[in-house]
């Protein structure tokens, strides 16, 4: 069964992406939220990683998370969907359960 993993921490602080990364299963996702959402942007380690795995495992982002931030969507990881607070429950509702990384 696909989980969707979440992940709120920055990877600039922890290695909880790295660590999900490492468990997440193909056909699962990961949705980045809160400060997880800086694993998203472009040129940096973790975008490194997560690119690896795009393909494998579906890769989406936060869209407020980004905005609070003041991010732009122009520096974010080709092949990561942006979703909003209903996409977040969508998505909640396709996958069999999640996984919350702290």
């Amino acid at each position: 069964m696909a989980l969707l993993h979440t992940v709120n921490k920055s990877p600039f602080e922890r290695n909880v992406i790295s660590d999900c990364l490492r468990l997440a299963k193909d056909g699962s996702a990961i949705l980045l939220i809160e400060d997880g959402v800086y694993a998203a942007l472009e040129g940096t380690s973790a975008s490194d990683e997560i690119t690896r795995r795009n393909g494998s495992i579906k890769f989406f982002a936060l869209g407020p998370d980004i905005e609070a931030r003041g991010l732009s969507e122009k520096s974010l990881i080709e092949g990561l969907t942006l979703v909003d607070y209903s996409g977040f429950v969508d998505l909640v509702e396709e996958y069999s359960s999640v996984q919350s990384w702290l």
